[in-house]
C-alpha cells in the first residue's frame, strides 16, 4: 500500500470531532487539509528557516485520549501558522478520529494485554526515506517508544534539534499491575532517552518539578493544556437527560469520566465510595461513570459490591454528548495519580463542577484547595470520603467552588498555549544557528 495515500478534512477542528471515521488504512498517510502543510512560511524570526516539524507519536489518533487530542490541536495550530508538519505514528484501519496533518504509518505490534494500543517498532526503510524527503529542521517526539528512540538517533546524526513532550507518567503504571519493582528501571530508561533530546516540555508546573527531581533534563518548559469552552459549559446541564438514566432530581451526582483503566485510580475511587456509604445522614446521591476501557467490568462489579444505589455507566461519550454528561454531574471525583496535566479536571471545572482530586501532578496545579475543590493525599480514603460528603451535604459550597473553578478554567486558551511549543522550536533552531556561527 502506498505510504503517501491521502484523506482530506478541510477543518482541523473537524478532525477532532467525536465518532468521525476517515477510512485511512495502516501504511497510509492522511492530511488535515490538502497541501496545508506545504503552504505559508511559518512565523519565525528574520533569517531563520521556516519550520518543518517531524512529530513522532505512539498513538496519534487510533485510540482517543487527552495526549493525542493535545497533539492534534498542536498540529492544527502549527499548520495555521504556516509550518510544515509530518506526523509518524502507528495506524489502524478504523481510528478513533481523523488526524490533523499528514500522517505516516510506523511499523507496530499490539501491546500484550492491552491490544487496543500498539508499540511502534522503529523506522522502516520506507519511513526513513519519507523522513529524509520531508527534511525536517525540528524533530518532536512524544512517546519514548522504539520508533522515537530511532528518530532521536536519526536527528542527532544530522544535527537536527529534538524537542520531547512528556504526556504520561509511564514510571507509575507498573504499580497498578503488581510490578512496582520495575519503576526504578523505567525511570532510568526514561532519563537516558530524555537526556538525548535538546529540551523537554511538560503540561504542568507540578509535573515539571517531578521531572527535575528525577533529573530527566535541565531544559524543561511548560506546555499546558486548554479547554474547548464552546463545548464544556455549565449551560449544558440537562436534568431531563439525567432522569432518562434513572437519576432523580434530588440525587447528588458524583461523576467520573475517563478511560476505564486501573491506572486512573479506579480502586481508590471504589474504596472511597465504600467509606462514603458508612457516613450516616447524607442526602441521596448516585455515581455516574462516563467512559469505556478494559477495566469496565471490574469497576462495575466493584461498585456494585459497595452496598449502594447502582452506579450508572454510560459508556463512551464524546463532544457535546460528553459535555452534557459532565455538566449534568454535581461534582467530579478523580483520584488518578498518573496524570501529567489533567484534561478531565479542567473540563469539569469549565463545566462548573467542584473537583475532589488526588494531590498529584496535574490536578494539584489546576485545583485550588478549598476554593475550586479539594486536593487529597492520594491514598487517604477517609479524607476522600469526607470531602465528598461535605459537597453532598452542602449545595451552596458546591455552587461556590464550581463557579470559582469555571472562572479559573478561562485562563486556559489553546492558541496561546500551543504558541509556547512553537516558541520552543524557534528557540532550539536559534541556538543551533548560534552554535554553528560560533564554532
Amino acid at each position: 500500500m502506498s505510504l503517501s495515500a491521502r484523506a482530506t478534512s478541510a477543518d482541523p477542528a473537524a478532525a477532532l470531532s467525536p465518532g468521525a471515521s476517515p477510512g485511512a488504512s495502516p501504511g497510509a498517510a492522511a492530511s488535515a487539509s490538502a497541501g496545508a502543510s506545504a503552504g505559508r512560511a511559518a512565523t519565525t524570526p528574520p533569517g531563520q528557516p521556516a519550520l518543518r516539524v517531524a512529530l513522532f507519536s505512539g498513538n496519534y489518533n487510533y485510540v482517543r485520549d487527552g495526549a493525542n487530542q493535545s497533539l492534534n490541536r498542536l498540529v492544527a495550530y502549527l499548520l495555521r501558522q504556516g509550518a510544515s508538519v509530518r506526523v509518524y505514528s502507528p495506524t489502524v484501519a478504523q481510528p478513533a478520529f481523523p488526524p490533523a496533518g499528514d500522517l505516516v504509518s510506523l511499523p507496530s505490534l499490539p501491546i500484550p494485554g492491552r491490544a487496543e494500543y500498539r508499540l511502534a517498532l522503529g523506522l522502516s526503510p520506507q519511513v526513513r526515506a519519507d523522513l529524509a524527503a520531508f527534511a525536517p529542521n525540528i524533530v518532536h517526539v512524544s512517546s519514548p517508544d522504539p520508533s522515537a528512540h530511532r528518530a532521536v538517533s536519526w536527528a542527532r546524526a544530522r544535527g537536527i534539534p529534538v524537542l520531547a513532550s512528556v504526556h504520561t507518567r509511564f514510571d507509575t503504571y507498573p504499580r497498578y499491575y503488581h510490578l512496582g519493582w520495575v519503576e526504578p528501571v523505567i525511570t532510568a530508561l526514561l532519563r537516558r532517552f530524555y537526556h538525548r533530546c535538546n529540551a523537554l516540555v511538560a503540561p504542568s508546573e507540578s509535573f515539571v518539578e517531578v521531572l527535575r527531581d528525577q533529573r530527566m533534563h535541565a531544559d524543561i518548559s511548560i506546555w499546558s493544556r486548554g479547554v474547548e469552552r464552546d463545548i464544556f459549559d455549565p449551560q449544558r446541564r440537562d436534568m431531563a437527560w439525567r432522569r432518562g438514566l434513572g437519576i432523580a432530581d434530588g440525587e447528588v451526582v458524583i461523576g467520573f469520566f475517563s478511560r476505564l483503566v486501573m491506572e486512573k485510580g479506579l480502586d481508590v475511587f471504589a474504596d472511597a465510595i465504600d467509606a462514603l456509604r458508612a457516613i450516616p445522614g447524607l442526602p441521596p446521591h448516585r455515581i455516574l461513570i462516563v467512559g469505556e476501557g478494559p477495566a469496565r467490568e471490574w469497576f462495575a462489579t466493584r461498585l456494585a459490591a459497595s452496598n449502594s444505589p447502582a452506579a450508572v455507566f454510560t459508556g463512551f461519550l464524546g463532544g457535546t454528548d460528553l459535555a452534557r454528561a459532565v455538566a449534568s454531574m454535581d461534582l467530579l471525583f478523580f483520584p488518578s495519580i498518573t496524570e501529567t496535566f489533567g484534561n478531565v479536571t479542567l473540563e469539569a471545572m469549565a463545566s462548573g463542577l467542584p473537583v475532589v482530586a488526588a494531590d498529584a501532578t496535574g490536578s494539584n496545579t489546576l485545583v485550588l484547595d478549598h476554593q475550586t475543590g479539594r486536593i487529597i493525599p492520594p491514598t487517604d480514603i477517609a479524607a476522600y470520603a469526607e470531602a465528598l460528603a461535605t459537597y453532598i451535604a452542602n449545595p451552596p459550597l458546591r455552587t461556590a467552588h464550581g463557579t470559582a473553578g469555571e472562572r479559573r478554567s478561562r485562563e486556559y486558551a489553546w492558541d496561546r498555549i500551543n504558541q509556547t511549543v512553537m516558541d520552543n522550536y524557534v528557540r532550539l533552531l536559534k541556538a543551533k544557528a548560534e552554535a554553528k556561527a560560533a564554532g
